[in-house]
């Protein structure tokens, strides 16, 4: 059960692996992209490419129908990545047990955007959990955890696509463990939950108040999407990419807009590598600088 990219790596290496679902589970075929054709989900679409025909596409997973349908599908083992949350009358039907994979190192960043909030935090180091399906979300005993490095310039895009790598993997590995019978599931360590609730788009303003290295890991935390903002005069600006640098000045204030765009924050300043105003594409600071008037003493994120 999934829909979005990220769950695609898992059901494509439980099919190389030898595990092809009876049935996959995804999001309802919607207008998507810039002409708002109406397309299937990226799972639907690989679990065509499979040659997997029993599709179940519920507009709600907490609808009866849903959990009959599931039933009687009389599932050994139900995996699921980046779906919704389900009700306990759909996930335990399944005989030896129902998984989720997370995105994060369990019980750390619990939610529903834990490479964002990971990234948000400084953190060098993430992973992918498996655990057992309980009511609670993300609560669930670990049945096991892989790491990976998170890069001091790398954004929550290039970990997510790294990631959904690794958790093909540990999904593959997990289904592999309740086969074999060897899964040995550990309780959650609650005292040391942190969560990682959904973005919405105040959280995505920068705080230039803050230090230029907590400036820089929300702006890497939150590209490419939903992608950080500032406010210029009346413009907000999104940027996308920075790097940690020196300098002085008054948090927000321009203090170089030549070959560089370079930002001052709380403590130290940030240099500006990609940016957008709105309607027109990401640039490289010093093309959007070239066509965008931004002077050195201007305030960004000034009321």
């Amino acid at each position: 059960m999934g829909t979005p990219d990220f769950a695609v790596p898992s059901l494509t290496k439980l099919v190389e692996a030898g595990y092809e679902p009876i049935a996959v589970a995804t999001g309802p075929d919607r207008p998507r992209g810039r002409g708002q054709e109406v397309s299937p989900t990226p799972v639907k679409r690989a679990a065509q490419e499979a040659g997997i025909d029993r599709i179940l596409q519920p507009e709600d997973v907490t609808d009866d129908a849903f959990a009959e349908a599931v039933a009687d599908l009389e599932p050994d083992v139900i995996a699921v990545v980046a779906y919704k949350i389900l009700p306990p009358k759909v996930f335990t039907a399944a005989r030896e047990g129902a998984f989720n994979l997370h995105g994060s190192l369990l019980p750390k960043y619990r939610g529903a955007a834990p490479i964002n909030h990971a990234i948000m935090q400084g953190e060098t180091q993430t992973g992918v959990t498996t655990f057992f399906l309980e009511p609670s979300v993300d609560t669930g005993d670990i049945i096991l955890r892989k790491e990976m490095d998170i890069g001091p310039n790398e954004t929550a895009g290039s970990v997510h696509d790294r990631m959904k790598v690794l958790g093909g993997e540990a999904v593959v590995e997990t289904v592999q463990q309740i086969e074999a019978g060897t899964v040995d599931p550990q309780p959650q360590d609650d005292s040391q939950a942190s969560p990682a609730p959904k973005i919405h788009d105040d959280d995505c303003e920068i705080p230039w108040e803050k230090s230029g290295e907590a400036v820089h890991n929300h702006v890497r935390g939150l590209s490419p999407y939903p992608g950080a903002w500032t406010m210029h005069d009346d413009t907000r600006l999104k940027l996308y990419e920075t790097r940690r640098a020196e300098g002085d000045g008054a948090p927000g204030e321009v203090i170089e807009a030549d070959d560089r765009l370079l930002v001052a924050c709380g403590q130290d300043a940030v240099e500006v590598v990609t940016i957008q105003q709105p309607g027109r594409k990401r640039l490289d600071a010093r093309d959007f600088l070239n066509g965008y008037n931004l002077e050195v003493g201007d305030r960004l994120g000034a009321a």
